[in-house]
């Protein structure tokens, strides 16, 4: 145990906030599905173990991808993209349909489901890192720079849009704050802006029109936020899982009922997954759902300083743009749960009962944390460097992480 703790590096702040969140998701996930597992006929251990085996190897493989040097994934996001695009044409068409949403698809022989686009917002954070490290120099020019780093954008979020659409938006608004980070011009920003909502219209329209699409779940999700629903639409559905969540949060209050103690989680639909949040804090009140938004918080924070330690502009992108998604995807999570915006589907990372899901999230977190620890290598190499440097033979070899990061190409080294 003590030779495993001194092989795990990175950022520990980082390290302390994803075990937390892990015993939080083990916590909320028990409690939130004993009516589950009675209606399922399961034992009532048995959504447990299974969230506990997936968190394990959750952690796994932030451990195994932390230990990955950062520049290696240089070349594998390019792959990952590159299938990333046909899988998200195949699940739309031929997909495993969910409330009218076809988000999955099932692998043969293993007979494991996954959801797409999870790897679709891995593969697109980091082939844009890639992108963006090499276009620095002609980041502001409108063909040269933006336009090859905004294809990829509109291509995945249009791959995804007709079934997913919360998961699109939260993307593209990822993907401008990135930009923006990446000293994008902030008219070309807004051009994108414009065209995603002209491109939602369209999508809209034709869906209307042709029937194809979740047209009408939109609309209804939205006349639903604002009060304007149909009569049976409050009885069951949305709207139904809306006013349940009030519930849950009312009768929270300030310290909540206790660990398995709140009686919303057996009329809560969804209550382990899009709505896990609202069970947290009518069991643990307002204190524990502010500790979970500061804990995420914390979490974006580490990744900020790790973005301005890195001293290239790779790593640097790596590490801002997986934390902003997954952040901004929690806290989205959390405003459907108090109703500051309407329903969208969205789970809490690394809380919400899941698999794939879990795992892709996991993946991004151990590439932060490889950033993180290659960062810090860098500075304690730097700090044992002495103060007068001995000049160095034109035919020696630098093997350091400087070296290994400028033979990407075009890279430009600061942001």
């Amino acid at each position: 145990m003590q030779g495993l703790l001194q092989k795990t590096k990175g950022d520990k702040v980082i390290w302390s906030v994803v075990i937390i969140l892990s015993l939080i998701s083990l916590l909320a996930v028990f409690s939130s599905t004993q009516s589950l597992a009675y209606r399922m006929d399961k034992n009532s251990t048995y959504y447990l173990i299974k969230q506990l085996m997936v968190l394990a190897l959750g952690l796994v493989l932030i451990y195994w991808v932390h230990k990955i040097n950062y520049t290696k994934f240089a070349k594998i996001a390019i792959f990952l993209y590159a299938i990333s695009l046909p899988l998200l044409l195949y699940t739309l068409l031929f997909g495993t349909t969910l409330n009218e949403g076809s988000r999955w698809i099932k692998l043969p022989v293993i007979n494991l489901t996954f959801q797409t686009s999870d790897m679709a917002k891995l593969a697109l954070f980091m082939f844009l890192a890639r992108i963006m490290s090499t276009k620095q120099a002609v980041i502001k020019d409108l063909k040269k720079g933006f336009i090859p780093v905004v294809v990829p954008v509109a291509l995945t979020c249009a791959l995804i849009a007709p079934a997913n659409l919360s998961t699109a938006l939260m993307l593209g608004f990822t993907c401008c704050i990135l930009f923006f980070i990446g000293r994008v011009r902030v008219k070309h920003i807004l051009m994108l802006a414009a065209a995603g909502l002209t491109g939602f219209i369209l999508l809209f329209t034709v869906s209307k029109l042709t029937g194809f699409g979740r047209a009408n779940t939109w609309e209804q999700r939205i006349l639903s936020f604002v009060g304007a629903g149909d009569e049976s639409a409050k009885k069951e559905g949305e709207d139904f899982q809306v006013l349940q969540g009030k519930i849950a949060i009312a009768s929270g209050g300030a310290f909540g009922k206790g660990p398995g103690h709140s009686e919303a989680k057996d009329f809560l639909p969804h209550g382990y997954s899009d709505f896990i949040y609202a069970n947290i804090i009518a069991e643990y009140g307002l204190v524990g759902g502010i500790v979970v938004m500061l804990l995420y918080l914390l979490f974006l924070w580490r990744s900020i300083l790790i973005f301005k330690r890195c001293p290239f502009a790779f790593g640097a992108f790596l590490a801002v743009g997986l934390s902003i998604t997954l952040v901004f995807q929690a806290m989205l999570n959390m405003a459907v749960n108090v109703h500051l915006v309407p329903v969208t589907g969205l789970t809490l990372p690394m809380i919400s009962m899941g698999g794939s899901s879990i795992w892709f999230t996991s993946i991004a977190i151990g590439i932060v944390l490889s950033v993180s620890k290659y960062v810090d290598e860098e500075v304690i190499n730097t700090e044992k460097k002495p103060a007068v440097a001995k000049p160095v033979k034109p035919k020696q070899k630098i093997n350091t992480q400087n070296q290994i990061e400028k033979e990407l190409p075009e890279t430009v080294a600061v942001i």
